[in-house]
């Protein structure tokens, strides 16, 4: 417990800042992603970051789903 407050002691509210947007960053980076490769399900996949974001699994699932939603869709063409 002294660890943590002498962490909280000698920290500036800006490394604080940065640290905090740095952690948002990297936990609503698929729905950064879902913007250009997956544009159709942005608004799930955003909603799926807040919950993913505490599981390493989840967050590289929903990661892997921002990227790749939309491929199904270009291998699925039927020929005719």
């Amino acid at each position: 417990m002294e660890f943590l407050t002498q962490l909280f002691d000698n920290t500036s509210p800006a490394q604080f800042a940065v640290v905090g947007a740095s952690v948002l960053f990297v936990w609503f980076l698929p729905a950064m992603v879902a913007m250009m490769f997956n544009r159709k399900q942005v608004k799930l996949i955003a909603l799926a970051c807040i919950p993913a974001g505490f599981s390493l699994i989840a967050w590289g699932g929903v990661m892997v789903w921002a990227f790749t939603g939309n491929m199904v869709n270009r291998f699925n063409t039927n020929p005719s």
